[in-house]
């Protein structure tokens, strides 16, 4: 998506705002180094939605690759060069 990030990670031991901020912050050195930005790149909160061990990942996967779609991004899914989901 051109102006937020969705993602589904399996956190591990990790907390999730400790994981969040290093993406974050990994993200904004890359776009500032390529780019001189100055000016924050992530808003300082986020949204969240933990899956219990019963939901269904693949559905979740799949809704979150089909996002750049209904967002009329593109008109395949294959279009989009984030597409991929390693839970489909």
């Amino acid at each position: 998506m051109p102006d937020h990030w969705h993602g589904l990670i399996e956190l591990g031991d990790e907390d999730l705002h400790r994981a969040v901020g290093r993406f974050k912050a990994a993200v904004s050195r890359a776009i500032k180094r390529e780019t001189r930005r100055e000016s924050p790149v992530w808003q300082r909160t986020f949204h969240d939605r933990a899956l219990r061990y019963d939901d269904d990942i693949k559905a979740a996967a799949r809704y979150l690759v089909a996002n750049p779609l209904r967002a009329g991004l593109v008109s395949q899914i294959g279009q989009y060069p984030y597409w991929n989901a390693v839970w489909l």
